[in-house]
């Protein structure tokens, strides 16, 4: 973890984060969250905050978009609670609400809103500024609303994210 202008991530409580992930800048990780191997977070020309019990799976690229004229604000990145991240994904400058599954390999894009309760498909390019309603299943280039989940699938969101904080302890016991 890295400061960068002054600003150095900041870690909630029983935080996990891998030696080999490169975390810099504003970010901040809430309570029982997991940032895994090879996660790249910049938190330089925006800033990025997780929520709790949030994990950020292998090879995913975290970051942000600058302010700029045309977007004073620029686009921060911000990650909900209990939000699975698969393995590889990119989140860029856009808004994750709670309880959310983003498959393997998912894109991201600059002002995209994912509201509550929506699992994202593998491979899956949400474009800039797209919003993807609460209680559906998104798959494709550029992703589509496929089906309602089931309620299997919304209780699964939140095993994913108690399983993920259990595997961190088990990882965070081993230090």
């Amino acid at each position: 973890m890295d400061l960068y202008k002054g600003k150095a991530p900041v870690l909630g409580k029983n935080c996990y984060v891998d030696d080999s992930a490169v975390i810099k800048g504003d970010i901040s990780l809430g309570d029982d969250s997991s940032i895994w191997p090879l996660v790249a977070a910049r938190g330089d020309v925006n800033f990025i905050r997780i929520g709790e019990r949030t994990n950020i799976q292998d090879g995913t690229v975290l970051h942000v978009t600058r302010k700029s004229d045309n977007n004073p604000d620029g686009h921060p990145l911000l990650i909900g609670d209990d939000v699975t991240v698969g393995h590889k994904c990119m989140l860029h400058g856009c808004k994750l609400g709670n309880r959310i599954l983003v498959g393997m390999g998912a894109i991201i894009m600059d002002g995209a809103i994912v509201e509550d309760d929506v699992f994202i498909g593998a491979g899956a390019l949400v474009p800039p500024g797209k919003t993807l309603q609460s209680g559906y299943l998104y798959v494709g280039s550029p992703a589509s609303q496929s089906r309602p989940l089931r309620q299997a699938e919304l209780d699964f969101l939140k095993q994913s994210a108690v399983n993920y904080v259990e595997l961190k302890d088990d990882y965070l016991s081993q230090l």
